[in-house]
């Protein structure tokens, strides 16, 4: 990890997603500009929080793992997303592991700075409410789906909502079997099976590492109308 306080740099990602309402003044501000470079851990489950993250650059895995060393992928993060705010609010240790797929960039406040600081503006806090409703809402959509639909209508909502290229279509879309079985709660042979079942029926193709959808509208009916959104 770099980290840097070029003010230009900073007051440039600031202004480019709009920031400034919560760092009115970012040079009276102790942001730092973090730089990982691909695959370096960015936070790490069971550490102590320092601070909050908000990615500005690149692209980030969040996972999370159990005691036995199985790893559960949730997410690919681009800009504009913000780690460190569920631990923050609950004063609790890192839950999830976040790791750069490519190389990203963070603007990063110390959390002593933001507790004695940022918590009592209230824009500040309006925009990290904003990221934790996002996350409630999509993870409780994306459980309620893996645990009560079938692992067909499973991969038919998942190719649907990619192809949607909404939010959070861009956020689990990944061309790796074995993480799409992870996103949508099943194992990768479980999911070439369905896609070989697919492929029979002449709804899907696949070539190599390459999903082609030949039949939208069928999918469409397989997936009973659920969306990962």
């Amino acid at each position: 990890m770099k980290s840097t306080q070029e003010q230009a740099l900073i007051e440039y990602y600031i202004s480019q997603f709009n920031l400034t309402q919560i760092f009115s003044d970012p040079e009276a501000l102790p942001i730092q500009l973090r730089v990982y470079e691909r695959n370096e851990f960015v936070l790490k489950e069971g550490d102590e929080l320092d601070g909050i993250y908000f990615q500005v650059e690149g692209r980030t895995k969040v996972s999370s793992s159990v005691g036995t060393g199985k790893s559960l992928l949730l997410r690919f993060c681009h800009p504009l997303s913000v780690f460190g705010d569920i631990e923050l609010i609950q004063n609790i240790v890192i839950q999830s592991q976040v790791e750069a797929v490519q190389q990203a960039s963070f603007l990063f406040i110390n959390k002593r700075f933001i507790e004695t600081n940022l918590m009592q503006n209230h824009r500040f806090n309006n925009e990290l409410l904003k990221h934790l409703s996002y996350k409630l809402l999509t993870c409780t959509t994306a459980s309620r789906i893996n645990l009560l639909a079938s692992v067909e209508e499973r991969l038919a909502s998942y190719l649907l909502t990619t192809q949607l290229q909404n939010e959070f279509g861009k956020e689990i879309h990944t061309p790796h079997i074995p993480e799409i079985a992870s996103l949508i709660g099943t194992t990768a042979r479980h999911v070439n099976r369905v896609i070989q079942k697919l492929s029979d029926d002449n709804i899907l193709r696949k070539e190599q590492k390459k999903i082609t959808v030949l039949d939208w509208e069928r999918l469409d009916e397989l997936s009973n109308g659920l969306r990962y959104e």
